[in-house]
């Protein structure tokens, strides 16, 4: 398996209709849990948009535990991890003091081996990237949260490329 681009590039501007679904501060893989379980009770309670498709859930839980457990494992504390609804896209944030060191995707690896989490949600969302603000890197990633499972990406897709769906889906 080929890794995944992760470009040096800022994460996509908030507005004045965006809002903040979350923020968390996981120290351990244990606490990652006890966020992702947080997330998603707000998610299914009310937090998202009508809109929202069960599969985009989902991937969204997917790549919160895979980002935040790479900022974990790879990063250096503090962590954070901020949600943020944006349009039609949830803007999901991870943040840590390792800002000398770019997120690195795992290239021809096993995937028993695991260190697919940054191909993966590539993968799964629909834009991704990273960059250093002050003294953090931070690495992002956008789900599209009116998409249904059967429509999501099956792969990395450069930023404007066309999928041939229409845009006001």
């Amino acid at each position: 398996m080929s890794a995944s681009p992760w470009v040096h590039r800022a994460p996509p501007t908030r507005d004045t209709d965006s809002s903040s679904l979350g923020r968390w501060h996981p120290a351990a893989l244990a606490e990652l849990t006890v966020s992702r379980h947080q997330l998603s009770v707000a998610l299914h309670d009310g937090a998202r948009p009508a809109a929202t498709d069960e599969g985009a859930v989902e991937r969204l839980l997917l790549a919160f535990e895979e980002l935040a457990s790479n900022g974990l494992r790879h990063g250096s504390p503090p962590i954070e991890v901020a949600v943020t609804r944006i349009g039609r896209y949830w803007l999901l944030e991870v943040s840590d003091a390792a800002a000398d060191r770019p997120p690195a995707p795992a290239a021809d690896r096993d995937p028993a081996l695991g260190g697919l989490g940054l191909s993966l949600v590539a993968t799964i969302g629909a834009d991704h990237g990273w960059t250093v603000e002050g003294d953090r890197k931070v690495v992002w990633a956008s789900i599209d949260y009116t998409r249904a499972e059967s429509d999501a990406p099956t792969g990395p897709r450069p930023r404007g490329v066309s999928t041939g769906r229409s845009p006001t889906r």
